[in-house]
């Protein structure tokens, strides 16, 4: 049974194809052909892939990305679409479902969502629940830099706190749309912002929520 993981893997792949390499994305500064040499080198080269998280490995990631990056972008896309080699955590299919469902999804809308002329991608409720399941344990982290308290709630009413504080602002929106919000893609993501006026404000303009 194809897993999320796997399915927004391959629906990835073929957007980054058909956008071509030189396309903008939602990743500011990236193009396609630099969100695509990030996902290889993060699932391919754990000896660089830690400068993600971790600053001090940030100029040995920096040199690993721009080998990477100078690749054959159809490479790019075929190492993608083939996944992590056999022996990387990411193959074990647990694994790869628990990491890589969110961080497909949120890169196949930072390509989609840089076109003009994209339009809502309807989810289905199994896959809306496994992003909110994947939201409500990682609002805090995700939120922990919010200038405002911050809740995040789903048109049923079920909510998760991202961040403790006042004011309050609510953001509200089905779990995709959320995601894409947390992850720092405020203005792209389709939600509605309820509080005081200048929190709302403080919430929208800053760049540092997400990861």
């Amino acid at each position: 049974m194809s897993t999320h993981a796997k399915r927004e893997r391959l629906l990835l792949a073929d957007l980054l194809e058909a956008a071509g390499p030189d396309a903008p994305t939602l990743c500011d500064g990236w193009t396609t052909r630099d969100l695509a040499a990030h996902v290889v080198v993060r699932e391919r080269r754990a000896d660089a892939a830690g400068g993600i998280m971790i600053p001090l490995l940030r100029s040995r990631l920096d040199r690993v990305m721009a080998e990477f990056t100078a690749r054959p972008y159809d490479e790019l896309i075929r190492l993608i679409r083939t996944g992590p080699p056999r022996m990387s955590p990411y193959g074990i299919k647990q694994v790869d479902e628990a990491a890589n469902t969110v961080e497909f999804f949120v890169h196949a809308e930072d390509v989609r969502r840089a076109q003009p002329d994209w339009t809502p991608r309807t989810l289905d409720r199994v896959f809306e629940d496994a992003l909110w399941s994947r939201l409500e344990k990682a609002a805090r982290l995700l939120g922990r830099k919010a200038p405002v308290g911050l809740v995040l709630r789903r048109p049923d009413g079920q909510t998760a706190v991202g961040h403790r504080g006042t004011p309050v602002v609510t953001v509200t929106g089905e779990p995709g749309e959320l995601t894409v919000f947390a992850f720092g893609r405020q203005d792209a993501a389709q939600v509605e912002l309820e509080g005081d006026k200048d929190a709302v404000a403080r919430l929208r303009d800053m760049g540092q929520l997400g990861m």
